[in-house]
C-alpha cells in the first residue's frame, strides 16, 4: 500500500485479451468511477497514444491494476500479461503502480449492471470500465482500512 500516494486520483487498468477498462478515483481516493473502455486488436498493442492522453487530462498520481488470479488465488494465464501491461504503463507515464487482485471483478460488474435493471447486451465496453471500477474500489476501500 506505501507505494502509492494516499491523496490524487488512481487510475485502474482492467486487463483484457481484446478491452481494457479503466476507471479513476476521485481526489480524496474515495470513490472509484467508470472511465472508458480501451480496445485494441488481436495481437496488437495497448492504445498507448489514447491512454497517454488520459493521464495528461486526469493527471493520476498512482496506478492500480487488477490481476487476473484464478478462484484460488494462483496465476492464470492473463496474470503475467497484466503485469507486463502494468510494468509498461507505469513506465511510460512516470506513475507508481500497484497489482491488486481482481478476481470476480467482471461478475460482480455485470451483476451491478442488471440489479440496476440494465441490459448487458451490446455493452461489453461499460462492462469492461465498471470491472476496473470494481479492481479500483477494492483496492481503495482496503487502503483505507475496510473490506475488500
Amino acid at each position: 500500500m506505501a507505494s502509492l500516494p494516499t491523496a490524487g486520483r488512481l487510475l485502474a487498468l482492467d486487463w483484457g485479451e481484446r478491452r481494457i477498462g479503466l476507471a479513476l478515483s476521485d481526489e480524496s481516493q474515495t470513490l472509484a468511477s467508470p472511465l472508458e473502455t480501451l480496445t485494441r486488436r488481436p495481437g496488437k498493442r495497448l492504445p498507448m497514444p489514447r491512454l497517454l492522453l488520459l493521464v495528461r487530462e486526469h493527471k493520476p498520481v498512482g496506478l492500480v491494476v487488477g490481476l487476473p488470479l484464478t478462484l484460488e488465488g494462483g496465476e492464470s494465464p492473463g496474470t503475467e500479461a497484466a503485469r507486463e501491461m502494468g510494468r509498461i504503463v507505469a513506465e511510460r507515464t512516470g506513475l507508481p503502480l500497484e497489482l491488486w487482485d481482481e478476481r470476480l471483478s467482471t461478475a460482480r460488474a455485470l451483476s451491478a449492471i442488471r440489479e440496476g435493471g440494465g441490459s448487458t447486451r451490446g455493452r461489453r465496453g461499460d462492462v469492461d470500465a465498471l470491472a476496473a471500477a470494481v479492481v479500483l474500489q477494492g483496492y481503495l476501500d482496503h487502503a483505507r482500512g475496510g473490506v475488500t
